[in-house]
């Protein structure tokens, strides 16, 4: 019974780390990643910083992948609850871009474009950018495919890509950015 209770607060402290280190580069960007950022936001000892992850590289990879896992999970969860509605191409389309307008603007959306360009700079971080837009493409491959288009294997890629680049420009002008006539346009076209 111990020995659960110790890896269930092993997880929890690295965890509150990961998350941290998000809150940390959304504020501050990755170059302000610092050590000394993290143990404040996390409320932990340097020293249980560094057991937990020896290298900021390995810190950042873990951030992205709990962030990817967490948003895919949550966008999961929207989608299920939409499963049984029959959604048209449209409403589909609509509901993608309620759910933009209904992210903050804040540091927790900066965090993963951050990382992204960190990755863009440092290889060793490619392989956990990889991986979360491959649960992106996953995600959406499903989406496309109960919506009934052609290959969505194919076309998952390119949704992931607008939708990423209408959250950008939102995160970037501070200005709701409309989402579903660009995503009609592009699943009316994969439709021939």
């Amino acid at each position: 019974m111990a020995g659960s209770a110790s890896a269930a607060g092993v997880v929890s402290t690295r965890a509150a780390i990961l998350r941290a280190t998000l809150k940390v580069v959304g504020e501050q960007g990755a170059g302000g990643l610092t050590n000394r950022r993290i143990v404040a936001a996390a409320g932990v000892s340097l020293g249980t910083l560094t057991y937990h992850f020896p290298s900021q590289t390995e810190l950042l990879r873990e951030a992205m992948l709990l962030f990817a896992e967490e948003e895919t999970a949550k966008l999961a969860a929207i989608v299920e609850g939409h499963r049984t509605d029959e959604l048209s191409l449209e409403q589909a389309a609509t509901l993608v871009e309620q759910v933009i307008r209904q992210l903050p603007f804040g540091t927790d959306e900066l965090a993963p474009h951050e990382l992204y360009l960190q990755a863009a700079r440092d290889p060793d971080l490619r392989e956990a950018s990889e991986r979360c837009f491959a649960a992106y493409d996953e995600l959406a491959t499903a989406i496309l495919g109960a919506l009934g288009l052609p290959d969505p294997a194919r076309l998952a890629g390119p949704v992931v890509a607008l939708i990423a680049g209408l959250q950008l420009r939102r995160l970037a002008t501070g200005t709701d950015v409309p989402a579903a006539e660009p995503l009609m346009m592009l699943l009316h076209g994969a439709r021939g």
